[in-house]
């Protein structure tokens, strides 16, 4: 079963991967289904319920204006982040919304937008129920889709919403399901885990020839091409995250702190006589996205976005303060990211709504370790090391986001993970490779601490800071 780069990391908007960009493709592909099957002309009216952790969370993550920029027609990597609240503003003054833009029907988002707390469908708790009206009220279809981590919708079936081709049915020359079965591959054909993970990318092109934006490059520049892509967007991201000032949405009144922390560095970038001003550096680079992120803003999934900064921060890290950083050597982290996010994916989860936070933060973490460790030269064995450091210490990190909005942790978290995941790669460095625990038994673990971890610590805002804290 292959899962691409270009799934772990996928350019979006905020605040969140599960209940915004999620939810927003969702949208669009119940309306794209209707008009496939002839039935967009004859609906006069959309009801969505939200379900599960969207129902618990989903204001918080703004996964009620997801839905209707996704009915409307927009996608998350392509939406005008400025008009949003605009856009909201007029369905609920209206109560009318167009289709894909083309085809208006009654949509109150007070009446027709419903959240559901108490329920739960039995695939995933990050579940939606969309139903279609026709004439006199009468039901034309109802579909259902989950939100399944880092923006992936599955069908009722559990198959992709989309109608792409199945994972496990996509044909690559390295397949690997296991970090031991990786190891192997990379010691058996003497390659790096970013060079077979470039090769399956590369056998996969012609399979997404019709995905929006393709190249038509040869398979190589294009891969190449859409990766470059993803790293200029988590760079822009973290330039506005610098620039901008001003108390983030959703009520809890926190203020932005990466613009004053950028003056303040800018005047002194060698911090003088203390040592860890990299450490600064870092905090600010993962602040400035995750500020971003909760702003709404234009941000990447990696693999998730309540953990959005900590990639982009340990790249930063890499091109500012190592030697030989280079354009190539982003591309490989990257590429060798996507191969430990895939792990992650395919054996356990990167849902904070079904494993907490250590599938969001403590993944994205043990990514950017392991590929921290690659583009400073270290072996295969090294990095699959370094990526077991990072999650081993983020085992049993809960999801427990103050008033359900991705900012109190979790922007400060991602600083935290990405200090976490350079300190991660530089002990596996110091070793031959060899340790006690590999990194499928940590996902094991991870995956088995996730099932064991009550509901209330997952994304509903039910326990932990959530409710420890007076929101103000």
């Amino acid at each position: 079963m292959h899962i691409s780069v270009f799934d772990i990391f996928k350019i979006g908007i905020g605040p969140s991967s599960s209940h915004t960009v999620g939810p927003m493709r969702a949208a669009r592909r119940f309306a794209e289904r209707l008009e496939q099957d002839g039935q967009l002309a004859a609906t006069t009216g959309v009801k969505v319920e939200l379900v599960g952790s969207l129902g618990f969370t989903g204001k918080g993550h703004g996964s009620d204006r997801a839905i209707l920029m996704g009915l409307e027609g927009d996608e998350p990597a392509t939406v005008d982040v400025d008009t949003v609240a605009k856009r909201m503003a007029a369905a609920m003054e209206t109560k009318r919304i167009k289709l894909l833009g083309k085809h208006e029907v009654s949509f109150d988002p007070d009446v027709q937008l419903i959240f559901h707390r108490r329920e739960k469908l039995p695939l995933h708790s990050n579940g939606m129920r969309f139903t279609a009206f026709g004439a006199n009220g009468t039901t034309l279809v109802e579909r259902i889709y989950y939100s399944v981590g880092g923006g992936f919708v599955v069908d009722q079936s559990g198959s992709p919403a989309d109608g792409s081709t199945p994972a496990d049915q996509v044909q690559v020359p390295y397949p690997f399901n296991s970090a031991d079965e990786l190891l192997k591959l990379s010691i058996e054909h003497g390659m790096s885990i970013s060079s077979l993970m470039l090769e399956n990318e590369k056998a996969i092109v012609p399979e997404r020839r019709g995905e929006p934006g393709a190249l038509h490059l040869g398979p190589e520049a294009e891969v190449k091409k859409r990766i470059d892509d993803i790293w200029r967007a988590m760079d822009a991201c973290v330039k506005r995250g610098c620039e901008r000032e001003g108390i983030l949405p959703g009520g809890l009144k926190v203020k932005r702190r990466a613009a004053a922390l950028h003056r303040k560095m800018k005047s002194d970038p060698a911090g003088g006589s203390d040592p860890l001003v990299i450490m600064d550096w870092v905090n600010l680079f993962a602040l400035a996205v995750n500020e971003e992120n909760a702003a709404g803003g234009r941000v990447v999934t990696a693999p998730t976005n309540g953990a959005a900064g900590i990639i982009p921060a340990v790249i930063m890290y890499y091109r500012k303060f190592l030697p030989n950083a280079d354009d190539d050597g982003t591309m490989r982290f990257l590429l060798t990211a996507a191969a430990i996010g895939a792990l992650y994916k395919k054996n356990a989860s990167i849902s904070g709504a079904e494993v907490g936070c250590q599938g969001e933060v403590g993944v994205a973490c043990s990514m950017a370790a392991g590929a921290l460790a690659e583009v400073m030269g270290g072996t295969p064995a090294q990095v699959e090391n370094a990526a077991e450091i990072g999650m081993e210490h983020n085992l049993g990190l809960t999801c427990d986001p103050i008033g359900g909005l991705v900012q109190v942790p979790c922007i400060e978290r991602n600083a935290m993970g990405a200090v976490k995941a350079i300190n991660a790669a530089r002990l596996a460095l110091q070793g031959d490779g060899t340790h006690k625990v590999s990194l499928d038994k940590v996902i094991k673990t991870m995956w088995r601490t996730g099932a064991d971890m009550s509901s209330k610590y997952k994304e509903t805002a039910r326990g932990g800071l959530a409710v420890n804290i007076i929101e103000c």
